[in-house]
């Protein structure tokens, strides 16, 4: 953790909606007039796509049904962990761009499903975000959570995740329902071990709750929509959130313990902007 240089970490399993809140996230920062480094989680895999499909179909051909990208077989934890600590130290690190699709990939010349190579942040930023699976891992002798300032949780129930990232990787990468699944089965072990444990370390988390039937995640036509959703928000440490401001802010909002707030779902970017742009300012403020 730094002073002089703060890092804020957005985490999330695939599918939950991590994108989402980091655009929020953008909108804050461009308001405050915010200059931040922003680094995605998919840039630290360890294997492009081409060569994860290969190494999956060892893995398969061993007898490892879990190997997956949720996973440290699949991740660079110790090079995640080390750009936190330099930036933490320094304002600086290095990092790199997974080229999802085509058209990012055109972008930089580049195939899709690659990494660009590895490169220096931009210089003088006031801090660093970080989107993306493992913003607050530990394995091992790795540590990546005690180096950020502010860990941020974004856990819808798993039947809504599901169902997110059903319709994701079906409608924006056309994979058909049973290659899902089988990724879902696939990385449930290490989604126990290593996504799931994070949520322990958090600041504060987002999770959306659906109150329309999700029983059946795999055969849902629809996403339930934020106002189809309760959103609770826990905070870890409660002490100096102003509950009363934000119970006035987020109408038809409720306290359900003493350090957890529920609100309609539609009221999710409302929330993020109330509760984190105090806390960026402190960051602000300490930095100078």
């Amino acid at each position: 953790m730094s002073t002089r240089h703060p890092i804020i970490a957005v985490t999330g399993s695939s599918g939950a909606g991590t994108t989402s809140v980091m655009r929020v996230f953008e909108q804050i920062f461009r308001r405050e007039n915010v200059k931040a480094a922003f680094v995605e989680g998919d840039s630290f895999h360890r294997y492009d796509r081409v060569e994860m499909k290969r190494r999956m179909a060892e893995a398969h051909t061993e007898g490892n049904q879990h190997f997956s990208h949720f996973g440290p077989e699949a991740n660079l934890f110790a090079e995640l962990e080390s750009l936190f600590r330099d930036y933490g130290a320094t304002g600086g690190g290095r990092t790199r761009t997974y080229l999802h699709d085509d058209s990012q990939a055109a972008r930089h010349g580049r195939p899709a499903g690659t990494f660009t190579p590895w490169e220096d942040l931009p210089g003088d930023t006031d801090m660093l975000f970080y989107e993306g699976l493992h913003g607050a891992v530990v394995d091992g002798e790795v540590d990546v959570a005690r180096h950020v300032d502010l860990r941020i949780g974004v856990v819808p129930v798993i039947n809504l995740e599901w169902i997110q990232k059903l319709h994701r990787d079906k409608v924006q990468r056309g994979y058909t329902t049973e290659g899902v699944t089988n990724t879902i089965l696939r990385r449930m072990h290490d989604y126990v071990h290593y996504i799931v444990p994070q949520f322990s370390r958090t600041h504060i988390n987002f999770q959306r709750v659906p109150v329309v039937d999700t029983s059946n995640p795999f055969i849902s036509r629809h996403v339930p929509t934020p106002d189809e959703s309760l959103l609770v928000v826990r905070f870890a440490n409660p002490r100096g959130i102003d509950f009363p401001y934000l119970l006035s802010m987020l109408h038809d909002s409720f306290m359900s313990r003493p350090n957890t707030i529920v609100c309609p779902g539609g009221k999710m970017d409302l929330a993020i902007q109330l509760i984190f742009t105090p806390m960026i300012w402190r960051l602000m403020e300490r930095r100078k």
